[in-house]
């Protein structure tokens, strides 16, 4: 009987998890993805409709503090330090607040994302930045709310929050020469010494090219500092000498990768490199 009871019990649990009901969320979820010059921005927020309600000025209050959407906090997230007015906002993600009036709103970037609304305690040392901005009329009326990302340039762009017929935009600059070039030093500059490390690790444990990975670790470690060549990168130097047949050249680099394992207290190296000498000297 309790058997049948717990089976029972079982069934009805799934059945009530399978027949959950869903229906539309009153504030849908919304992500915008915008990439400005070669910033990633990213706006996550939830959506309120007026439904016929007045809004500023009544079902947001002019001079108090707004979450700026519904639900959880609104947030935007910068991959890159921007500039607003000429201050820093470092890279990261940021709930946006803002301080509605008539005539000026407060948009503020807070530190802390992990509120349902506003903050039961704000904290001004989380504050990263903050702005006032002008609104502006419409002429049209936005029936839901919206942040979206507008007036792209290479260099710059704006966060406007619309709804009702009042936007307040925000403009934000974006470090995209220099970023670019960065960007084109480091690729002008030519491969780096891991590049030619990763080419010659590949040809060797492909079974391709042994020539190619000789010299192309050759390269790697002519690119370090004659007392700092790296022992991971003679051990593997060693390797492709040993497999093209050069039992003595093999030997003489394993004994370099040795001590240099032996310096930096890494006892696998130590280990292989010894293997690999009395295995190599045999006749």
């Amino acid at each position: 009987m309790r058997k049948i009871i717990f089976a029972l019990a079982i069934l009805v649990a799934n059945f009530t998890i399978e027949a959950q009901v869903k229906t539309p969320a009153p504030s849908p979820k919304s992500t915008v993805n915008q990439v400005v010059g070669l910033t990633d921005v990213t706006i996550e927020y939830s959506r309120p409709s007026a439904k016929g309600r007045p809004v500023f000025g009544d079902l947001v209050p002019f001079g108090k503090l707004w979450r700026t959407g519904a639900n959880q906090n609104s947030m935007v997230t910068f991959s890159e330090d921007v500039v607003i007015k000429g201050s820093t906002l470092k890279k990261g993600k940021y709930a946006i607040f803002t301080t509605p009036k008539a005539d000026m709103w407060e948009v503020i970037f807070y530190t802390d994302t992990e509120n349902w609304g506003t903050p039961e305690n704000w904290d001004e040392n989380k504050v990263a930045y903050k702005t006032n901005v002008d609104p502006i009329s419409l002429g049209n009326n936005v029936e839901t709310f919206t942040i979206s990302i507008n007036n792209l340039t290479n260099d710059s762009a704006t966060l406007d929050i619309s709804w009702e017929k009042t936007m307040v935009s925000v403009k934000f600059e974006v470090p995209t020469q220099k970023a670019a070039i960065a960007s084109i030093n480091k690729v002008l500059a030519g491969p780096t010494a891991g590049d030619y490390f990763s080419s010659a690790q590949y040809f060797y444990q492909s079974e391709g090219d042994l020539n190619k990975a000789l010299e192309y670790v050759n390269k790697a470690i002519s690119m370090a500092k004659a007392d700092d060549v790296p022992f991971w990168h003679l051990r593997l130097k060693s390797l492709i000498q040993a497999k093209l047949g050069n039992k003595s050249g093999a030997i003489e680099t394993a004994r370099l990768s040795l001590a240099g394992a032996e310096k930096a207290n890494n006892g696998d190296y130590v280990k292989m490199n010894n293997d690999s000498i009395k295995e190599w000297s045999k006749k």
